[in-house]
């Protein structure tokens, strides 16, 4: 029944029963209109219902997921979608099909650098390089690199391999910098240019230009890539402007490797702070040089120190890296990830604050304990301890904050509940300073990640919950990156491909996902997302949506516009029949029963009045939830 809702009515422990059933016990807080943070309309256009749960158990929140429900701390909220603004579609990915993209690749692969201790943090104030923001193992397992690849990488037996893996890694980035500064001056067109590699001349290719001087270790072909692109984008006299620019990296032939490599040689130079490496422009090709001596007769070539802190300490006589190993050995890093049952934390809590005044400008006095204690600790979810069966994961089910800890120091905190069927993110916040890593894709390959690795101990766990999509929210759009994703029909709660849907969402903002046919191989349907939608950053679009996933504020919800429906009878579904309430479970005065029961221990307007609350309440739960969770009068 809509009324004011009380705060702090239930606990972070939940509903306190420890067995898969338990019991949910929901208030019906009906109709929430509410100013749309999306479409920044101004008027209350954003329209959901909302319920306040006493506790819930972890069935019975699936299936709400399963239904379009999402939670805010106790309160739970279901947007109706034919009349909101802005409708919001539940996505999910089923792990074992997920295939990564490039970025996130890279996104992995830029934190196993940082443990590697080949980047180093950047500062605030420093250009940082895609700050994407969009978790891994259960129990309090600590990590030194999450992924089995990075594993690989990192192991100690095969540390000749991984520095030299190291040294490329940053020769590229130095390249890379150096394109994009062309770039950015108009040396070069502003286009998107291919990846950087760089990578190892083998002892057979190798020629010494200066014999007894210089040694041949690394080489890029990149100039050649980049004159190629520029071909492609810039055909002919198609845009007469950049070809007037670039007549300093062509000749009469067109675009020219051997200019462009010169011009990358000559952007290196800013780069020189020891005699590490020497770099030459040489026919297109631009190569890294091992110097026994520290001038060259070589005017052009210039000195490139290998980064303060490399890790090339190899003993290879062939590789002669000597010059290299004189660098103090690489500090590596150590990434823990714990997972812990949600519970107020306050080191947590003031990463949390620091988070939300610096990212979303929140003033500080807004951001209290009591509010970080409604909306990101307290949950209705009912704890389920594992069973070791195989059908509960080793740290249970329920809600869980999982702690990114790197040398000691907390970075980052994802809120999270695990259920039967999936890992549902909820809210992700971090340190600014580490911004440069992406912390919200890293959360999210992590989150997917574990899934995956506890397949084995609960096989019903197959689905990673990304929140909601707003298909008209281009801030959004990043979700389908992780695909193949699918969206819930919000008729019939089935579930249809991204790539099939996404048709209908470029239509109209509402749509009936399940009236379009399925292709029967979903598997090949790979969604198309710009790389420009891929680089959205994670968290920086408003607290309703960080870890991209929507979530609305606990406090906007408390102050949000209740309705009564009285004047709804053309809500009640038609598939819901007269009696159908009747089997309602009404929790009033300490008991269970059921609302046929009851019924005629109301007064006739009294008990119209309820019926009407109750078919209302079975059309957006369902029949099946609507008869199993108590339907609480107190």
């Amino acid at each position: 029944m809509a009324g004011k809702m009380k705060k702090g009515e239930a606990s972070s422990s939940g509903g306190g029963s420890s067995n898969h059933r338990g019991e949910s016990v929901v208030v019906d807080y009906g109709k929430n209109k509410s100013s749309c943070g999306y479409c920044k309309s101004g008027a209350r256009t954003s329209i959901s219902h909302g319920l306040w749960a006493h506790s819930i158990t972890i069935n019975d929140y699936q299936d709400l997921l399963d239904r379009g429900w999402r939670r805010s701390g106790c309160f739970l909220y279901k947007p109706e979608m034919e009349r909101t603004c802005c409708p919001a579609y539940t996505i999910r990915l089923r792990v074992d099909d997920f295939v990564p993209s490039k970025e996130q690749v890279r996104v992995s692969r830029r934190m196993q650098r940082f443990l590697e201790g080949t980047l180093e943090c950047k500062k605030p104030g420093e250009s940082i390089e895609n700050p994407n923001a969009s978790k891994d193992t259960c129990s309090h397992t600590h990590l030194e690199v999450s992924s089995s690849a990075a594993k690989e990488s990192c192991s100690n037996n095969n540390e000749e391999k991984g520095g030299e893996e190291n040294i490329l890694h940053f020769l590229s980035d130095q390249v890379e910098n150096s394109v994009r500064s062309c770039s950015e001056s108009g040396e070069f067109p502003d286009i998107q240019f291919p990846k950087v590699s760089v990578k190892k001349v083998l002892q057979a290719k190798r020629k010494l230009l200066v014999e007894g001087s210089e040694d041949l270790l690394y080489s890029s072909n990149i100039a050649f890539q980049i004159a190629a692109t520029i071909r492609k984008s810039l055909p002919g006299e198609k845009d007469a402007h950049q070809g007037r620019l670039l007549t300093n990296i062509t000749d009469e032939k067109g675009p020219s490797p051997k200019l462009i490599a010169e011009k990358l040689e000559s952007s290196l130079n800013q780069l020189a702070k020891t005699s590490g490496l020497l770099v030459r422009a040489c026919n297109g090709h631009l190569n890294f040089y091992s110097a026994t001596k520290q001038a060259s007769s070589c005017q052009s070539a210039q000195t490139v120190s290998v980064a303060k802190g490399s890790a090339a300490r190899s003993e290879s006589k062939e590789c002669s890296v000597k010059n290299i190993s004189q660098y103090t050995p690489v500090k590596r890093r150590r990434l823990e990830i714990h997972l812990k049952r949600s519970s107020f934390d306050s080191e947590e809590y003031a990463l949390y604050r620091r988070y939300q005044i610096a990212v979303h400008n929140d003033t500080p006095e807004h951001v209290t304990e009591s509010s970080y204690r409604r909306f990101l600790v307290d949950t209705p979810l009912n704890y389920v301890p594992p069973k070791g069966d195989g059908t509960v994961p080793p740290c249970g089910f329920g809600s869980f904050h999982q702690q990114y800890v790197i040398d000691g120091k907390l970075i980052a905190v994802g809120v999270i509940d695990i259920l039967p069927r999936c890992l549902s993110s909820k809210y992700l916040f971090w340190d600014p300073d580490f911004a440069f890593l992406s912390p919200g894709k890293y959360s999210a390959l992590q989150e997917i990640n574990w899934v995956k690795e506890n397949q084995a101990h609960c096989t019903t766990l197959q689905y990673y919950y990304l929140g909601y999509y707003i298909h008209s929210c281009s801030k959004m759009r990043y979700k389908a990156a992780y695909c193949p994703s699918e969206l819930l029909c919000p008729l019939r709660y089935q579930w249809v491909p991204f790539d099939v849907a996404k048709p209908l969402l470029d239509k109209k903002r509402y749509a009936v996902l399940s009236d379009v046919s399925i292709p029967q191989d979903k598997a090949s349907l790979q969604p198309h997302v710009s790389e420009e939608d891929m680089e959205v950053q994670h968290d920086d679009i408003g607290k309703e949506d960080t870890n991209d996933f929507l979530m609305y504020d606990d406090g906007g919800a408390i102050d949000s516009e209740y309705e009564s429906s009285d004047n709804e009878q053309n809500l009640v579904s038609a598939d819901v029949e007269d009696g159908d309430v009747g089997n309602i479970l009404i929790g009033l005065k300490g008991s269970r029963v059921r609302f046929k029961d009851i019924m005629f221990a109301f007064g006739a307007s009294e008990r119209s009045y309820l019926e009407l609350q109750l078919h209302r309440y079975t059309r957006v739960v369902g029949k099946e939830l609507g008869e199993q969770m108590v339907y609480s009068l107190e």
